[in-house]
């Protein structure tokens, strides 16, 4: 790990060399953030927790929208070289404005899951248990409409948030939660089953036995990792060798941060840093640009 001060504006010497940007609401995007260590360990990672304004999940879509973009900036002002929207209800909300709005290939969570999910069925009938803005979002309906036979049903889970956080995932409470939300997917017959959103890996073992073993389970946290290596790799921007550096930033208190974290990443959160915020959303950014990466909107190289 190298010592680089809270505040300080990274220095990245090419564009391979520096980090991948990694936003969520809060803990959750830290199931992204382990898969993406685990499938390219080279990379460096820069990360924000939106955590005193978490959970999203219950907020309307225009504060969403706002929080998120927010975020973003300042990933993106401290010259990350990809996004990552590592939230279920921040996708939903602000994907479009996101690719517009910024220089630097964005992937988000959403679409990688639904065609893991497509390809893993054998029936078309594909569960989705997400947050409630991301349900009300229909952000997977959208997404699966390119696969007509696919039947889709779709289940808010808002009180999974809530146990992961508080650190449980197990007992007696939990599993009944679970059965209250995944029974009526069972009775549905779906043979596949997208965890919607990235706290919910942490509960892979209560909802596989809830689910029961014939049914697939989809973490948007591993398949959008998937993306993001083959991103990098299509466009020349993976790092090739070398020690990571991983920062996590926060916008709640740093401690606690740490604290919960670590549950969801493990020994490589070593410290977290306090991000204030940048004050009242400034609306659309102007976007400068030179050269082109395949899928993305011109790309500035480093930023002054």
């Amino acid at each position: 790990m190298c010592g680089v001060r809270w505040g300080e504006r990274l220095d990245w010497s090419t564009v391979a060399d520096r980090p991948i940007g990694i936003f969520d609401s809060g803990f959750g995007g830290l199931t992204v953030a382990r898969s993406v260590i685990d499938q390219l360990p080279h990379e460096s990672i820069l990360y924000l927790g939106d955590t005193a304004r978490a959970p999203y999940g219950s907020k309307r879509i225009g504060e969403v929208r706002e929080y998120a973009l927010e975020c973003l900036d300042h990933l993106v002002d401290q010259g990350v070289k990809a996004l990552v929207i590592a939230c279920n209800s921040a996708s939903a909300a602000m994907l479009r404005d996101a690719r517009e709005r910024y220089d630097v290939p964005v992937v988000e969570v959403i679409l990688p899951a639904t065609r893991r999910a497509v390809a893993a069925s054998r029936t078309g009938r594909i569960g989705v248990i997400c947050t409630t803005a991301t349900a009300e979002s229909m952000a997977y309906e959208d997404a699966f409409a390119a696969a007509p036979h696919v039947e889709l049903l779709t289940r808010a889970c808002p009180l999974f948030v809530d146990f992961v956080e508080r650190g449980v995932t197990g007992g007696p409470e939990l599993i009944e939660a679970a059965h209250d939300y995944l029974d009526p997917l069972i009775s549905d017959g779906v043979d596949t089953l997208i965890l919607g959103c990235t706290h919910y890996p942490l509960l892979t073992g209560v909802i596989s036995y809830v689910m029961g073993d014939q049914v697939t389970l989809v973490s948007s946290a591993e398949e959008c990792a998937k993306d993001v290596y083959k991103l990098l790799v299509r466009n020349d921007l993976a790092a090739a060798s070398g020690e990571p550096s991983h920062q996590f930033l926060t916008t709640g208190r740093p401690d606690e941060f740490e604290s919960i974290g670590r549950r969801f990443l493990g020994p490589e959160l070593h410290s977290a840093g306090q991000f204030a915020g940048a004050g009242p959303f400034a609306g659309p950014r102007q976007v400068a640009g030179a050269g082109q990466i395949a899928g993305t909107a011109p790309f500035a190289g480093v930023r002054p």
